[in-house]
């Protein structure tokens, strides 16, 4: 019996040294150690133009112009900044689609006026938009309910002059920005 006693503690005493040499062989300096990747990171930025009250096909085509310039755009400048440290510009190691606009303005006075078409679908849902864009599907012209009156008094017909708004033309364009990041060596 005192030999089973003993073997048993002999057993358990070398279960407790193999567990101790396991923990520590697993927390010895590993004789291999890999460098980092060093990286450039750039935004790409775009303006393409777009057509006022342009439906999605065209949006989104328009979209997708601007981003592929703003994809030019970011290598251009990694190149640059490769170039300025005496690097070497490497791979993209990863590529974030940024948020997009569209802005219109008039020649005329006016200045800055409310684009009429449908929504390409931009990226970055964190990015804050305007209001009435935020209430809109994505995709669809996005418009406000105006409720008129049930009984309206007639109005006297003026003749309307030409004024010279009317003559001003109004462009858009669509703003996007690419994050990109290569590897540099």
């Amino acid at each position: 019996m005192r030999s089973a006693i003993a073997a048993t503690f002999a057993v358990a005493a070398g279960l407790v040294l193999a567990n101790m040499l396991g923990v520590a062989a697993a927390e010895a300096p590993t004789t291999t150690t890999a460098t980092p990747v060093r990286t450039i990171s750039v935004d790409g930025v775009a303006n393409v133009p777009v057509a006022q009250g342009a439906n999605l096909a065209v949006a989104t085509a328009a979209y997708r112009e601007g981003m592929a310039a703003a994809v030019s755009d970011g290598l251009s400048k990694a190149e640059f900044l490769a170039s300025k440290t005496a690097a070497t510009l490497g791979n993209v190691q990863n590529v974030v689609e940024g948020d997009g606009s569209i802005e219109c303005t008039t020649g005329g006075e006016s200045g800055y006026v409310e684009y009429d078409g449908e929504q390409p679908d931009f990226g970055s849902p964190d990015v804050s938009v305007e209001p009435e864009v935020a209430s809109g599907v994505a995709g669809r012209k996005v418009s406000s309910t105006i409720h008129k009156p049930a009984f309206k008094a007639p109005k006297k017909k003026k003749k309307k002059k030409q004024s010279a708004k009317a003559a001003t033309a109004t462009s858009c364009k669509l703003s996007t920005d690419v994050t990109l990041v290569y590897a540099i060596s």
